[in-house]
């Protein structure tokens, strides 16, 4: 829309930016799922369990409809497959071969990432995609209408200080100061250029009727806001000690005599407990949120029904619930990449952009995924678990895609003759540029630990002066990512300036009446016209 809106250049730009944007979107996703599941057999089956489950549901529901007892029937079963699931995972421990077939690294894990979704991108949306979010759909809903009764109910008391001396800016979890990192850093509900290209492209596919899609945008939204608040009462509610060993990498040892020195006592004992209780084998360095507010909801859960021996299968019901919900998030953004590359490849050549053919699918499919492939696996070899310095980009990047979704709003606004309407786009645009712009510069060039540049300076020094082998591969590895971090937001920033500008001339051009008000919209097709 932005070449054809805008005009051949500012499109070009705009296609570069969305595809680059969305491969850090993806990798994180993708590195969340990986440190959510690694090491974790009961984990690991469940959500693998859900793919037989969704493709079973996808052939039931083209044979029976999408309405009526069939549809019940369908959904019914897969509700119940999906909770024996969850259920059946702690029987693994008593088979040790499969315990062990299921116990994976990060790195294979991340393979396994990069193979689901290239499959899944490039199968049918009715067999996988579409029954799974549907699926998935009961699960989210459910889970988070059931975990609101237990706040209200249990009124958990908030272990976190109101505030801590972090507030400096030195976060052991994300460092930076509150303006602009905490506008970045909560993801849940907001304003998200992902969802712009997914309503954009693969809702309009999944809805019944045009009416449904202000209940489904704007539900889905105030669900995920409430899926945040909750999630941060979830991490406030825990022992602080313990919500910092969960989310900062290293040894057992030095991780928990790091926090004890920060004020916040814990032990190597208290965290070897805390996994044994949630049937997992460690809880220390389970970097990426997921493992946080599985641990909180499940202790929310238990104290609702009073029982404690069920900790661990409410736990990994909610890393289920948590892993669903970004894996719908990685199979539907890899086939939006996958249509995006293609038509980066047909301007090359072609043939590479028609979407009907499964080769030049399968190639832009394979492209993308290798690209936020290859930021998974940096992130999950990282030896600081990849999250802390990745997840900073993927909120400046996810916003600074929003930015481009309301500079072309704001363009077609004027083309359709409704400049009184224009602060809807105009404010929230004003506001995600100061965030992101200030973020993605501080980022950057501000001194260490924030700035990236600063850290890969420190790294360089600490090779010249000479390490152990561990060491040097470790600092190496880190000044290395410093630097591709660096680069790829300073890439970013430049693009979207670029697009906003020519966006922005755009106006002045058409509120200046030097370009014609052309709008380059679809036809509109009747109901009758469209079935007939």
């Amino acid at each position: 829309m932005v070449r054809e809106e805008v005009g051949p250049f500012a499109g070009g730009v705009a296609l570069v930016s969305i595809v680059a944007i969305m491969v850090i979107l993806l990798a994180v996703l993708a590195l969340v799922v990986v440190k959510a599941l690694a090491e974790s057999p009961w984990g690991l089956f469940t959500i693998a369990a859900t793919m037989p489950i969704a493709v079973a549901m996808g052939l039931g529901m083209k044979s029976v409809g999408h309405r009526g007892r069939g549809l019940a029937v369908v959904s019914a079963l897969g509700v119940v497959a999906l909770l024996a699931a969850v259920w059946g995972g702690q029987f693994l421990h008593g088979s040790p071969g499969l315990e062990r077939a299921l116990t994976l690294e990060g790195t294979t894990l991340a393979w396994w990432l990069m193979g689901y979704g290239l499959l899944a991108s490039v199968l049918p949306v009715w067999l996988l995609l579409a029954p799974r979010d549907y699926l998935s759909t009961f699960m989210k809903l459910g889970t988070v209408a059931a975990l609101g009764v237990a706040v209200i109910v249990l009124a958990p008391v908030l272990q976190m200080p109101a505030l801590t001396k972090f507030i400096d800016g030195t976060g052991r979890v994300f460092a930076g100061p509150v303006f602009p990192f905490c506008f970045i850093t909560i993801a849940c509900a907001a304003i998200s250029g992902f969802h712009s290209l997914i309503s954009s492209g693969t809702t309009p596919k999944l809805i019944a009727r045009e009416s449904h899609i202000r209940v489904v945008g704007y539900g889905a939204m105030v669900t995920e806001m409430c899926v945040g608040v909750m999630a941060l009462i979830a991490a406030c509610a825990m022992e602080p000690g313990q919500y910092f060993a969960i989310n900062m990498a290293g040894t057992p040892e030095m991780v928990t005599a790091k926090i004890t020195a920060l004020g916040f006592p814990v032990t190597t004992g208290d965290m070897s407990a805390l996994a044994a209780s949630v049937g997992e084998k460690t809880m220390v360095g389970r970097t990426g949120g997921a493992p946080t507010f599985a641990v909180g909801m499940a202790h929310m859960f238990a104290g609702v029904t009073g029982s404690q021996t069920a900790l661990a299968l409410w736990y990994h019901f909610a890393i289920m619930f948590e892993a669903l919900f970004i894996l719908t998030t990685l199979d539907a953004g890899t086939r939006v990449g996958r249509f995006l590359v293609q038509d980066m490849l047909g301007s090359l050549w072609k043939p590479l952009g028609d979407t009907r053919s499964f080769g030049a699918g399968l190639l832009a499919t394979s492209l993308f995924v290798g690209l936020w492939g290859w930021f998974l696996y940096q992130g999950v070899v990282d030896p600081l678990g990849g999250i802390n310095s990745l997840w900073p980009i993927f909120g400046i990047a996810n916003q600074l895609l929003a930015v481009l979704a309301l500079a072309l709003g704001t363009t077609v606004l004027i083309k359709m003759g409704r400049t009184r309407y224009l602060w809807v786009t105009l404010l929230p645009l004003a506001w995600l540029l100061a965030v992101t712009m200030t973020a993605g510069v501080m980022k950057i060039f501000s001194p260490a630990p924030l700035g990236f540049l600063a850290l890969a300076r420190d790294f360089e020094n600490k090779i010249a002066a000479g390490g152990t082998a561990g060491q040097l591969q470790a600092w190496n590895a880190q000044l290395f990512n410093n630097r591709v971090d660096a680069t790829v937001t300073a890439i970013f920033l430049l693009l979207v300036a670029t697009v906003v500008l020519a966006n922005a001339h755009a106006w002045w051009q058409l509120l200046a009446g030097k370009r014609p008000a052309d709008l380059r919209e679809e036809p509109f097709v009747p109901v009758v016209a469209a079935r007939g």
